[in-house]
Order: structure tokens, then C-alpha cells, then sequence
């Protein structure tokens, strides 16, 4: 699985999705203009010590994305799609798209997009979740799709036995 975040604004945002990228496999994808720097301590505090594990590439900008990348079937997570994201099937190499925090995924880019335009149900008082909540809800979703795919799917007990 990838997750792309265009243009993330909060570090702690992209530090968190990160770890979940470590925890489950998926690469990470960002497109700028990033609103920090990667190397920047908020970052990696909300990554913890997975940052170092992460798979991630920075473009330049969405073309830069799609050209480095034409084969990806890319859904794209935003309020304004008709579909939910249980709707769909998502390949085992899918890239799950995230807008920023203030603005969501450009409506240039959505519309080249209205099959696999994704959005999780909400009140309609609500304007959007947390985006690294998003990224879990909708990844988890994806990969339980695909089996969790080379993920351990079993743990024990430390100190008692099942």
C-alpha cells in the first residue's frame, strides 16, 4: 500500500501517519510545498524511533508524482466524493491520496478522479476529521481487503498464556 499527503501542513499529522506506514508496510508519498521540514524534531517525535524505518519519497509537485508513478491507481480521499471508502476494492498496491489540513486534495485533481473519489461518512456538522485518523481509517480498510497482507495478524500475552 502508499499513502500520498499533497501539500500535509501539521507535523505531527505526517509524523503519525508515518508510523502507521512503518507499522503496516505502506510507503509514504509527499508532495509539496511541505508546511516543515522533514528532518524537523516535531516530525520525528510523532513518528517516535520508526521514523528512521519509514519508505518515503518527497515530489516536487503533483506531476512530478504522477510521472514518477503512472501506473498507480490512486484513490483519493475528500469530503466531496460520492463514494465511501468501503465502496471500492483496493488493489494490493493502491496509493490512498490525502489533501491538507486546511483545503483537502485540489478540485484540479479531484475531478480527473470521480471513480476513485473516496470519503468517510460523517455528520454533515462536521467539515472533516483528523487527517493521520483519516489515513488509519481508510488504510486499515485497505489492507484488511488484501487479507493484511504479510502483517501479523496474531499476538500472546507477555505473562500468561491464551
Amino acid at each position: 500500500m502508499n499513502i500520498i499527503l499533497h501539500e500535509p501542513e501539521i507535523p505531527a499529522n505526517t509524523g503519525n501517519i508515518g508510523r502507521t506506514c512503518v507499522a503496516t508496510g505502506t510507503k509514504l508519498h509527499l508532495i509539496k510545498p511541505l508546511g516543515f521540514d522533514v528532518d524537523e524534531q516535531s516530525v520525528k517525535r510523532a513518528g517516535l524511533d520508526y521514523w528512521e524505518h519509514l519508505d518515503v519519497t518527497v515530489y516536487e509537485n503533483f506531476e512530478d508524482f504522477t510521472n514518477k508513478n503512472p501506473e498507480a491507481v490512486i484513490f483519493m480521499a475528500t469530503t466531496k466524493a460520492k463514494k465511501t471508502y468501503t465502496e471500492v476494492e483496493y488493489p494490493v498496491n493502491a496509493f490512498i491520496m490525502f489533501g491538507k489540513e486546511s483545503a483537502g486534495i485540489p478540485e484540479e485533481i479531484l475531478i480527473n478522479y470521480p471513480e476513485t473519489s473516496i470519503r468517510i461518512p460523517m455528520l454533515s456538522e462536521i467539515r472533516s476529521l483528523n487527517l493521520s485518523n483519516s489515513a488509519a481509517i481508510i488504510l486499515y480498510e485497505a489492507l484488511r481487503q488484501n487479507n493484511f497482507v504479510q502483517m501479523q495478524k496474531s499476538g500472546e500475552l507477555r505473562n500468561y498464556k491464551w
